[in-house]
């Protein structure tokens, strides 16, 4: 982690799923000391309040001039802190980059819109003594990796966290899980695939959604063998992207096949009948039991699955968690509530009987 002060906007969306990259970077852990979020409507908050009601002493501002004034300091970075449909960049959030630009700080960016590409934020940020960094600014084909098969012959068990749609909460999952793991004494490393995994710090991944298809493979196959060579972990978790299915972007298999992924930890979003923005087509998530036999056919077997209790009542989530147990037979976790040490335990049982070989 660097010692770097970042304010990260998230203008009108913190209570949204498309914060999710903010999101992520509140719960930790950050690459960036948070000074502050700028959301006008949640102003005056706790950031970590508003996530989860675990309170993080990061404040919510209305603006980056308020932020600046109540931390008295400008911060060292300024944060795209949304993910949008298309990796659009919102008006809301680029005047917000204006602002930071004219205020020396170097702006990050984690969509597909490139900043440095926006002429403004270019002459500002060089003249004012700031930088760009555009996360998922594409690599050159020559520093890209082709599959090989290399990474299926390394011993360390890998477990693919998957999920049904995107923007459920895979990321968050894999962390959780990783944390759990390190409190029972068990190394893991997480391999990141999007932006706000490298704006967390982890050391190993890539950016999937910015890499050539053709090299998608061999650039997961790169990250998991410089895990494996320089961390030696107990296993790794490999972070999904989208849903296998999601017409938008359908992906996943990647993880399996090319990833040698044995175990799958599935996230669900029961209380989601379309694709996350595909309602408007009529793009309906399949039942999770399909999602868990498509897997099978993969090669990899689902171990758990996790529930985002998005559109469930506090009520109702638990029920739905019942059913799902009854009906699929393996562990079923709500993890923001319940914790993931039920599937930490059922990980520990299955690595130790061999299945991941």
């Amino acid at each position: 982690m660097t010692t770097e002060t970042a304010a990260v906007l998230a203008n009108g969306l913190l209570q949204t799923p498309f914060a999710k990259t903010t999101h992520g970077m509140v719960r930790g852990p950050s690459r960036y000391r948070i000074l502050g979020v700028v959301d006008p409507a949640s102003a005056g908050q706790d950031a970590g309040e508003l996530l989860d009601g675990h309170p993080r002493e990061i404040p919510v501002f209305a603006s980056l001039s308020a932020l600046i004034d109540a931390a008295g300091e400008t911060p060292d970075v300024c944060v795209v802190g949304v993910a949008t449909v298309g990796g659009v960049l919102p008006s809301e959030i680029r005047a917000g980059l204006v602002e930071a630009a004219e205020a020396g700080m170097t702006l990050v960016n984690g969509l597909h819109h490139l900043l440095s590409d926006d002429p403004e934020l270019a002459r500002l940020t060089r003249e004012r003594g700031g930088r760009i960094i555009d996360i998922r600014r594409p690599k050159p084909v020559s520093e890209l990796r082709f599959w090989s098969g290399e990474a299926l012959d390394i011993p360390t068990p890998r477990i693919a966290v998957l999920g049904t749609d995107c923007a459920v909460g895979k990321r968050t999952t894999a962390a959780l899980l990783s944390q759990a793991c390190s409190q029972r004494g068990i190394h893991s490393e997480i391999i990141y695939t999007g932006q706000t995994g490298w704006l967390q710090g982890m050391r190993y991944g890539f950016l999937f959604d910015a890499t050539p298809n053709d090299f998608v493979c061999g650039e997961l196959e790169r990250a998991i063998l410089a895990c494996h060579r320089e961390a030696q972990p107990d296993v790794m978790f490999l972070e999904g992207q989208s849903g296998l299915r999601n017409p938008a972007g359908p992906c996943g298999s990647e993880l399996v096949l090319a990833g040698g992924a044995k175990g799958v930890v599935l996230q669900h979003v029961p209380g989601r009948h379309y694709y996350e923005d595909l309602d408007r087509v009529g793009c309906v998530i399949p039942p999770v039991a399909e999602e868990i036999d498509m897997i099978r056919l993969m090669g990899s077997e689902v171990w758990a699955l996790t529930l985002n209790d998005e559109g469930l009542g506090a009520e109702e989530a638990p029920k739905v968690q019942r059913q799902l147990a009854d009906e699929l037979r393996i562990p079923v976790v709500l993890p923001l509530r319940d914790g993931v040490e039920v599937i930490v335990d059922e990980l520990e049982r299955r690595l130790g009987n061999g299945e991941n070989s």
